[in-house]
Parts: C-alpha cells; structure tokens; sequence
C-alpha cells in the first residue's frame, strides 16, 4: 500500500484511512481527495503513482483528466455571459451563432442546452478520428445537426457535443478560445491549478490514465457500456462519435483541445476549491463567481426521467447533476448536493446546507460513467464524520 500524503482535520481520520484502503487494489495506480468546508479545507490528500511502470509517484500538484467534471465551469462561464446581458437563458442560441438555425433549432436556447434538452446529445454523420481536435468541422457537424427529438419534450446527456453547443458561443461572446475564456474568469480568479487545454510548460504534470481491467460494474454500468459499443445507438453515436472520443486520453491532441464537455485537466484540490465557492451560492468573501440568482437557477430542476442518452433516470440542472434517487447516481452526500461526476472515477460537487465543497480524482478509470464507488464511498465517509460532529 502506498503512503498517504498531505493533510487532514483529525475529526476525519476514517476519511484517510478508506482512501489508504482504496489505493490497496492491485490496480490501483493514483488518486487525490480534497473537501472543504465553509472557508477551510479540512482534507487534502494524495497518493499513488502516475506513470504506467508505477515509478513515479503522485505530487501534491500532479494533473489529471477530469472528463466531464469540466462541464460545470463551461457552464458557469457561459453563465456569466448571461449576467453580464451578452445573452439570455431563453433566447434562441442562434442569435449569437447563425449556422446553428438550421434543421429544426431555430428556437433552442440556452437554457435547453444547458439542461441537456436540445435534441442534440450526438451527432448523427460518422466523423473522422481527427474532426475531434477540429474546432470548425466539430462545431460546422452540430450546426448542420437535426436534433434527436423535438427540442424542450425530452431531455439526453450529451457527453462530448456539450463542447461545442456551449463553447462556440463562449468563443462568440468572449472573441477567446473557451479554454482561454475560462481561464480567465475562473480557474485564473479562484487560484485552480486547472486547464482545459494544458500548455506546454505544464504538460509533464500529468498523469497516465488507465482503466481498471476484469472489473465490469453493475448491471446498470453493463448495460449502458452494451449500448455505448452499438455505433447505430444514441449512446454509441453519443459517446462514439468520432471514435477518438475512446482512445485520445493520454494524447498530447486531448489535453491540449479545447473539449470543454470531457477535457478539463486538474487536481482534487482545484475542483473542490470551484465548488467550495458554489456552495457559498458562487461568492466567497470578496470572490464572486456568479450572480446568486443565477446558482439557484443552476440548482434547480430541469430535466428529470428516463435518460435518452444514460438510459437511467437522470436529473440537471443547469449544466450540473442533481442528486439522484437511485444507487448509481447519489453524490453521497445531502438530499441538496449538486455538481458533476467525471466518467471513471472523478467527482466534483458541493453540499449547500453544509457549505461543503468536494473533489475526488483518479488516474485509475472504473466501469461507471456517473457515479463510481469509490468517490461515493469518500463521499459517505465524510457525511457519517459531519453526523459526528453534530
């Protein structure tokens, strides 16, 4: 078992002592957890190694893959926009993007978008491998796209088209690629060692991912892989098109794209320092992110039912998850928790009612594309402390 490092508030000393435990899997490689709560981090932890001959060991400023846990700060930047009166939640997205009012989306709006009920979870016409890390040709393929269904009847995750339908009118309103853009109004304001779209000089930070072999989820998981590996599905298309989508995590193309839906590349300590200031309804002190009437609309329900895309009940909000009533979606925290999981492992959300901000991540990807045991298990433990104490 590798050495835990960094530090912890002795009240969750069985916090650290599951996470040491964790990492006793034969093919456990890396991790890192970090939980605030109110304006303290009271765990920050690490262990494990980074490379694949397991030689290298995790740092304190180790970088990894977070998938769609990036998808909340697009959110959140494209939110700030709306504050700022460049556009509205319920004005058509074609106001600032012209090819986009075609085949039926006239009428799609932001808010539609963010809570996944654009129609546009996939798209439809086989891409090439390289269209993925093509900024016109990704965002020309979702402009020419008919939606799925009728836009605002249903609702679908779009696992990887988020990218585009929210950062091609990032691009528009900022005149800045969407990494640049949330750089410069998040991640660059809140102090995270996070990027979407890893410079140079930073490049050698990051961690190889890999995936955790013979472990095949539950019943659930199995079935969503099922349809993911169907290229006619709606899941196929959605996770699988372009098939690089699969295969690009340790390439340097992937962590230097601008894949605001799947790319972002950071640390525990950086997610829960985001949703540390979204559980203070996104200002902290004389930190503001976002406008408080505009968290609680990102907290509120928007979508909810069976998921076109997931195949499982699902519940959004505005570019976030809500907690779900079943296993599988839980953030394990309070019934109020809200934020996004990452596919194979990673988690970042917030507890409003106990102004708790959390950040799991793992270079070691599971079978589970929302919630993964292990952060669900951290997230548990932290709760059964907080009881605790109360």
């Amino acid at each position: 078992m590798t050495e835990v490092h960094g530090s912890i508030e002795p009240r969750f000393d069985s916090v650290r002592a599951l996470f040491a435990r964790q990492q006793s899997d034969d093919q456990a490689r890396g991790a890192a957890l970090c939980v605030t709560v109110g304006d303290q981090v009271v765990i920050d932890l690490w262990q494990g190694v980074t490379d694949k001959d397991n030689s290298q060991p995790w740092q304190r400023d180790t970088l990894v893959n977070v998938f769609s846990c990036t998808k909340p700060l697009g959110a959140v930047a494209l939110l700030q926009q709306v504050e700022a009166g460049k556009l509205g939640l319920d004005q058509p997205l074609a106001e600032v993007w012209p090819a986009f009012a075609t085949a039926g989306k006239q009428q799609i709006t932001l808010r539609q978008v963010l809570a996944h009920r654009s129609g546009l979870s996939a798209i439809s016409q086989p891409l090439p491998p390289e269209a993925l890390f093509d900024w016109p040709a990704m965002a020309g393929a979702l402009a020419a796209q008919q939606p799925w269904w009728e836009p605002d009847t249903d609702h679908g995750y779009a696992p990887v088209t988020y990218a585009w339908l929210l950062g091609e009118p990032l691009r528009r309103l900022t005149g800045k690629r969407p990494g640049q853009a949330i750089a410069d109004s998040i991640c660059t304001p809140l102090g995270m060692d996070f990027f979407v779209g890893v410079p140079d000089s930073e490049l050698s930070r990051i961690a190889l991912v890999s995936r955790l072999r013979n472990q095949y989820g539950d019943q659930y998981a199995r079935a969503l892989f099922a349809a993911m590996i169907d290229p006619q599905s709606l899941a196929g298309k959605a996770f699988g098109n372009p098939v690089s989508m699969m295969t690009s995590t340790n390439t340097r193309d992937w962590q230097q794209a601008d894949i605001l839906s799947a790319n972002g590349t950071g640390n525990a300590r950086s997610l829960a320092r985001f949703w540390q200031v979204m559980a203070h309804d996104g200002a902290l002190g004389e930190l503001k992110l976002l406008d408080a009437q505009l968290v609680q609309q990102m907290r509120c329900e928007h979508s909810v039912g069976m998921d076109r895309t997931l195949l499982a009940p699902t519940r959004f909000g505005l570019g976030v998850m809500l907690d779900q009533a079943w296993e599988g979606g839980g953030f394990g925290m309070g019934a109020n928790a809200w934020g996004h999981p990452g596919a194979g492992g990673a988690l970042g959300f917030c507890d409003p009612d106990r102004r708790l901000g959390f950040g799991y991540v793992t270079n070691t990807m599971g079978p589970y594309v929302l919630m993964d045991p292990r952060a669900r298990a951290l997230s548990r433990e932290v709760e059964r402390c907080l009881q605790a104490i109360d």
